[in-house]
């Protein structure tokens, strides 16, 4: 094996007095709704907001002083760009990233505030990769991999020496995968210490690179996912090796339910949490019987969601639970029926959100109109005692987009 324990607490020794241990957290709410145990790892608190800053500052540190001088190189769109930004800078390291040329601006704008050089190259991170192996050839830098490094592995590795330290009594750790990384590190020191612990694998299903490798089947990954970093599409050589022998299954968790598990994080825990670091309570919402009465720990690995996408993913969690709806009601087409609809709705306590009104496009009789009406309400119940009384007072009412 390229790691063992040993390697994992030399990398705890470096990472000593200059990474916080984050704290591992009983997940009450999300215990009782999953029938477990249930401990989150929170990585999102590092300063750039993911477990990367582990990896990175353990091969940083691991530079002799000629090699620290000449500078690191690393190609990503996101995490890895920031851990290995900002540690490199604090240390007084030069570094260059190599971003795909269609990267988010704020990604890159962020990566440069912590003090990189930012290179964007080619359409795909494999083009990034090439384009910054190129460079490092050429300008004697130190190629820093996001995740199929030894030095890498180790560094990730030590969140399960903080999660077994903090939560002895654990049954099973489940893990998001990406490039695996960090499951692959996690797993070394987990399956050393406690033989018997479960480790589980999560990937998303549009990206199930990891799983489909090693079983040996054509890898077919594609799609935008919500869980962008995990979305990768080639497993490291290194972590592979490691995720066949040491992880006990790879399961895959849907779009819908990695929303979920989103949504429910914010508002259940009061954690903001990007789609990958969701990745493993979305396992536990998908499949509760798996894990039901068993002791449970999952690895919060990033919380830099898009404000615009948790917004997003907010507005549609509060319709899947029918606290936003939206009716078709229909009234007559005469001056004062739409303020009387209004008043009606008030007085049942849903509130407005949007009014479209409808005369030319829908199938309704020339002296009748329909409208859509967007409303907030307390709960399906509700909703449904705001339709029953529209339709007492004679208003065809029906509830459009029933997501329930």
């Amino acid at each position: 094996m390229p790691i063992a324990l040993d390697d994992i607490r030399r990398a705890a020794a470096i990472l000593a007095g200059e990474l916080p241990v984050t704290p591992t957290v009983a997940a009450r709410r999300l215990s009782e709704q999953t029938g477990t145990r249930l401990f989150l790892k929170l990585e999102s608190l590092h300063h750039t907001g993911s477990f990367k800053e582990r990896g990175a500052l353990a091969k940083l540190r691991s530079l002799d002083e000629a090699a620290a001088r000449q500078g690191v190189i690393a190609m990503s769109a996101g995490n890895h760009a920031q851990g290995v930004a900002y540690h490199a800078t604090r240390l007084g390291i030069p570094a260059t990233i190599v971003m795909p040329a269609q990267t988010p601006f704020t990604k890159v704008e962020r990566t440069e505030a912590y003090g990189a050089r930012v290179l964007l190259h080619g359409e795909t991170l494999s083009d990034a990769e090439a384009f910054a192996h190129g460079i490092a050839a050429r300008d004697g830098l130190t190629f820093v991999h996001p995740y199929d490094d030894p030095l890498i592995i180790a560094g990730q590795g030590t969140v399960a020496l903080e999660m077994l330290d903090a939560v002895p009594d654990l049954d099973i750790l489940v893990v998001p995968i990406g490039g695996g990384g960090l499951i692959a590190g996690i797993a070394t020191a987990a399956k050393a210490l406690k033989p018997g612990i479960e480790v589980i694998g999560v990937e998303a299903e549009l990206y199930p690179s990891m799983k489909q490798t090693l079983a040996g089947e054509p890898v077919t990954c594609s799609g935008a996912t919500i869980a962008e970093g995990i979305a990768v599409k080639a497993p490291g050589q290194l972590t592979r090796a490691i995720v066949r022998d040491l992880v006990d299954d790879i399961v895959l968790v849907g779009e819908e339910c990695l929303e979920r598990a989103i949504y429910t994080l914010i508002t259940e825990q009061k954690l903001v949490v990007e789609g990958a670091g969701a990745a493993g309570v979305a396992a536990l919402l998908d499949d509760p019987a798996r894990f039901r009465g068993r002791t449970v720990g999952t690895v919060i690995c990033g919380g830099n969601i898009d404000a615009r996408v948790l917004a997003s993913i907010l507005m549609r969690g509060l319709v899947r639970q029918r606290r936003v709806v939206r009716l078709r009601i229909g009234l007559s087409d005469a001056p004062g029926a739409l303020a009387k609809v209004a008043q009606f709705l008030g007085d049942a306590g849903g509130n407005i959100v949007e009014v479209y009104h409808q005369r030319l496009f829908h199938n309704v009789p020339v002296k009748m109109a329909d409208i859509d009406v967007v409303l907030e309400t307390r709960d399906p119940a509700h909703v449904d005692a705001i339709i029953a009384k529209l339709r007492e007072a004679g208003y065809p009412a029906e509830l459009m987009d029933d997501v329930s």
